[in-house]
């Protein structure tokens, strides 16, 4: 099992697997042609809120993954389509997390790579 994580403008590849949108808001300016998506999940997206007070402010990311992370483990909305991306990766060889932030090391994308990574290895608990 491997997630792999990817901004959704670059192009995609036949490695990248199932491709799956992990943001709230469809990504500016693009089709989705060249999305090329095979799922758009919003709600292991961070909240409104959170989006919002984050504004990919790479000072704040620390505080802004602290407070993700709880929104994963506690978000009752969250947890149907977690569910889907974990049967996602159970059953594929690859998923690739698309997401549209301009920052490639500070965004949600990261965080849920690593949950992810984290949850399906047992390390963390909830499966």
């Amino acid at each position: 099992m491997k997630v792999y994580i990817k901004r959704v403008y670059e192009r995609p590849e036949l490695d990248d697997g199932v491709r799956v949108l992990v943001d709230r808001i469809w990504p500016r300016g693009l089709s989705k042609q060249k999305a090329a998506v095979d799922y758009w999940l919003k709600d292991p997206a961070p909240s409104t809120e959170l989006r919002k007070w984050f504004q990919h402010d790479p000072k704040k990311f620390p505080i802004f993954k602290q407070k993700y992370l709880e929104e994963l483990e506690q978000d009752d909305t969250k947890k149907e389509q977690i569910r889907l991306l974990e049967s996602l990766l159970e059953e594929k060889e690859r998923i690739t997390l698309v997401y549209g932030a301009k920052d490639t090391v500070n965004n949600h994308a990261v965080v849920l790579q690593e949950w992810l990574i984290q949850r399906i290895s047992g390390e963390l608990p909830g499966r």
